[in-house]
C-alpha cells in the first residue's frame, strides 16, 4: 500500500474533512479495544517498540538497535513481531537461512540475524514462545496499538520529516489513532531526524510536555560511506521510498534512476531484470528490507545499503532501558 497524498500534512483538500467522521470511528473503535483488552503481563520485561502513523517511521532500525544494546549488557533478548507480509501465523522462531520473506516478512528475517526472533498473530503466543525458549527480555517490533500485551516500556518512533502526516485517523490521515490516545501510553517518543514537522510542538499542544523525547538519527553505515561519485540505480519498496533515494544523494552517489515500489513488495524475477536493464552499467542498490526480498541470484547483483541509528544522547535510552532490565542481566 501507497499512502495517499492527502495524508501528508502539506497537502490540502476536502479530502480529509470529507473522511473525518469513518476517522472518528476508526479512532473510536481504537479506544474501546484498548478499554475492553485486559493485558497479559509476562514474567519478563516488555520492550515495545511502536509509531502512530500507517507505514514506515524508522522502527526497524530502533529494535536492531535495542537488541544490540541489551545483548551489550548480557540480556537474553528475543524478538517478537507479527511478520507483516508473510504468511505465516506462528508462534514460528524465524530461521533467516531457511524462511523466505513470503513466509515470515521482510523485517523478521532482518532481526532474525541478530536475535532470536519469533512471529507470531497472536503476540502473547508469541512472547510465551519466546520465553519458553530462553528469553530473558523480549522486544516487540509493533504491537503498540495491541492491547494483548503489557509493555513494561512503550516507545513511540516518529519520523522528523513527516511527523504525524496531517494529524487525521484512517482514512482522512495516516493516523492508526489519536495522538492524544497514542501519547497516553507512551514512556517516551524517539525522534528521528530533524523536527521538520513539529513533532515536539504537536506533543507540547497535546498536553505531553514532560513526556521523554529522544532524538537519534538513521545514517549510513562507515561500509557505506564510499559511494561517493559512484553512478548508481536506486528501488525501494517501503514506507517512503524518497528518503532512501535523499539519503543517497546525500552520500554524493550520482542517481541515475531510482524506482519507487509499494510497501513490502514482493519482487519477482522480471522486476529486477527490468530494473537491471535500465540500470545499464550504473550499480543496482537498495535497502536491507529490499534486499532480503530477492532471490539468491538478483542479491548477487544488487548492493544494499546498510543503516544504523545514531543517538544525539546515548546515555538517554540506555538510562530509559535500564529502568526495565535491571532484575534480568
Amino acid at each position: 500500500m501507497r499512502a495517499p497524498d492527502f495524508w501528508d500534512r502539506k497537502t490540502a483538500g476536502l479530502l480529509p474533512s470529507i473522511l473525518r467522521p469513518l476517522g472518528c470511528v476508526v479512532a473510536g473503535l481504537a479506544a474501546w479495544r484498548q478499554k475492553r483488552t485486559i493485558p497479559f503481563k509476562a514474567e519478563v520485561p516488555i520492550i515495545c517498540v511502536g509509531n502512530l502513523v500507517v507505514g514506515g517511521a524508522g522502527k526497524t532500525p530502533v529494535a536492531l538497535d535495542l537488541v544490540a544494546r541489551l545483548k551489550a549488557q548480557g540480556v537474553a533478548v528475543h524478538v517478537v513481531m507479527r511478520g507483516y507480509g508473510g504468511t505465516e501465523l506462528g508462534p514460528l522462531r524465524v530461521e533467516p537461512n531457511t524462511h523466505s520473506s513470503l513466509q515470515v516478512g521482510d523485517e523478521s528475517l532482518l532481526l532474525a540475524r541478530r536475535a532470536p526472533t519469533w512471529v507470531s498473530a497472536d503476540r502473547q503466543a508469541g512472547v510465551l514462545a519466546a520465553i519458553q525458549a530462553g528469553a530473558t527480555a523480549i522486544v516487540l517490533d509493533d504491537g503498540f496499538q495491541n492491547p494483548a500485551v503489557h509493555k513494561d516500556l512503550a516507545l513511540l518512533v516518529v519520523d522528523g520529516e513527516y511527523g504525524f502526516g496531517n494529524g487525521r485517523v484512517m482514512p482522512a490521515g495516516p493516523l492508526r489513532e489519536t495522538i492524544t490516545a497514542g501519547l497516553k501510553r507512551a514512556d517516551a517518543v524517539v525522534l528521528l531526524g530533524a523536527d521538520q514537522a513539529d513533532v515536539w510542538g504537536r506533543i507540547q499542544r497535546a498536553g505531553f510536555k514532560k513526556l521523554p523525547v529522544l532524538r537519534a538519527a538513521i545514517e549510513a553505515t562507515p561500509n557505506d560511506t564510499n559511494l561517493k561519485g559512484q553512478d548508481v540505480y536506486a528501488f525501494a519498496g517501503i514506507g517512503r521510498p524518497q528518503k532512501f533515494f535523499d539519503t543517497l544523494t546525500k552520500l554524493g552517489c550520482t542517481l541515475v534512476g531510482c524506482k519507487s515500489f509499494d510497501d513490502h513488495h514482493p519482487y519477482t524475477n522480471a522486476d529486477i531484470e527490468i530494473l537491471l536493464t535500465l540500470a545499464g552499467e550504473a550499480q543496482v542498490i537498495t535497502t536491507a528490507k529490499d534486499f532480503v526480498r530477492l532471490s539468491a541470484e538478483h542479491q548477487a547483483k544488487v548492493q544494499v545499503l546498510e543503516i544504523g541509528l545514531a543517538w544525539k544522547k546515548a546515555d538517554d535510552i540506555d538510562a530509559v532501558l535500564h529502568k526495565v532490565i535491571t532484575d534480568v542481566q
